[in-house]
This record gives structure tokens, sequence and C-alpha cells, in this order.
């Protein structure tokens, strides 16, 4: 491939349809759907992805039934660690997009604890987009901003932004089948390429990543131009 992708973002849907086509729990999907995004850090690296954004938990996804978003405080209760000292081991430099303060605090330590643990890794940067949504992000940027009692302009709100000082995605993969962005890298996502895919996330492979990167080089990227 001539042409790769330094950034890629992913809307990682279909979780729940995953379990109900399963006939297991929706909690499996979400297990399931964690198993797939291990794979696939796994891999990015080798593929020469240096920043990868992965949208885990919008800050619409509260209103979903309670005991789901029980499940999903679980699993991450759960899974932290160890996937931060996976990425810590694989020097994987961990960031979170998003706003902590609504999720419980044993949680919300842990994540912070990540970060500060992996902040000199780099081998790649891992975005993981928690209690996020992108017009609350554009809110907060431009509050940090008036805060400073700064004007608000592009460079200036592009730097407050959770992913300041990154470059903005060159791809955004959705899987699952929808074709919409659901808040997420609203301002970023200006001049990125779009890929949907029908596959569900947990059934979404190194092989369909390494399948879209190759449509992605046989783009062309005119940025307006």
């Amino acid at each position: 491939m001539q042409k790769k992708p330094d950034h890629v973002a992913i809307i990682m849907d279909g979780n729940r349809r995953w379990a109900n086509k399963n006939n297991v729990p929706i909690k499996r999907g979400h297990e399931a759907g964690y198993y797939a995004l291990k794979e696939i850090v796994k891999v990015a690296p080798s593929l020469e992805i240096k920043i990868l954004t992965v949208y885990a938990f919008s800050t619409e996804n509260w209103l979903r039934p309670k005991n789901q978003v029980l499940d999903i405080m679980s699993l991450m209760t759960t899974y932290i660690e160890q996937v931060i000292e996976e990425l810590n081991a694989n020097d994987v430099c961990f960031k979170v997009v998003g706003d902590l303060a609504a999720f419980p605090k044993n949680i919300a330590k842990k994540l912070r604890t990540g970060i500060d643990l992996t902040a000199g890794n780099k081998k790649m940067i891992l975005n993981v987009a928690l209690n996020y949504g992108g017009r609350d992000e554009i809110v907060r940027s431009v509050n940090k901003i008036l805060a400073k009692g700064e004007k608000v302009d592009i460079l200036s709100l592009d730097s407050n932004l959770d992913t300041g000082g990154q470059k903005d995605p060159d791809l955004i993969i959705r899987t699952g089948g929808a074709n919409r962005l659901s808040n997420f890298l609203l301002w970023q996502a200006a001049y990125s390429e779009f890929l949907f895919t029908d596959v569900l996330w947990p059934d979404f492979k190194p092989s369909n990543l390494e399948k879209i990167l190759r449509e992605f080089a046989e783009r062309e990227r005119r940025f307006g131009k």
C-alpha cells in the first residue's frame, strides 16, 4: 500500500446485535467486543498506524437500560488494569477522550493511573472515547478557551480538544452496517475518509482492517482543493 493512514478511528458498533444473533446475554456481546479490540490494537502498529481512536462509550450511552450500563461498568472495572498492563508492555500510549467526571471514582482513578503510566510510550497512541460526544467536546473546548480569556478561533479550539496536538483521523471506520457518525469526532472528521462495513464489531478481525486499508490506499484525498 502506497498510502497508509497515520490516524484510524473506529466506531465499534454491533455488540448488542451480535449477542442477539448468537442468543447470548448482551454482556457477552460487550465481552466479545473487548476481545475484538485487543486483536486490532495488537496488529495496528504493524500496519503503521500511529494513532488509533475507538468509540467505546458515548455521552448518550448513559440513557441505555440501567442493567446494560451496569454491565459495561462491571466490564470496565474487570478489564482496565489488564488492558493498561498489556498496552504498557507493548509500548502503547493510552489516552482517554471524553469527560471522566461522570464515571465511578474507582474507574476514573484506574483510567488516570493508566494515562500517567503509559504517557512516555512511543509505538502507538490508543485514544479510547469514554463518556464522549463530539458536541460536548467542542463545548468543553470553547469553555476552556474562554476561561483563559483567549480568543475562540480554529487554532485555539483545535488545540483545546481532547485530541489537541494530535493529527486528525485520516480514516474513520464504522462497523455494524449503519452509515452515520453518531456524534463522534465531529470537528476532527472534517476531511476524514469514511468506510462503513456490515461486519458486527465482535466479528471484526485484523483481516477486515487490512482489507479496508487497501481500499483507503486507492482513494484520492483532495482536502477541498
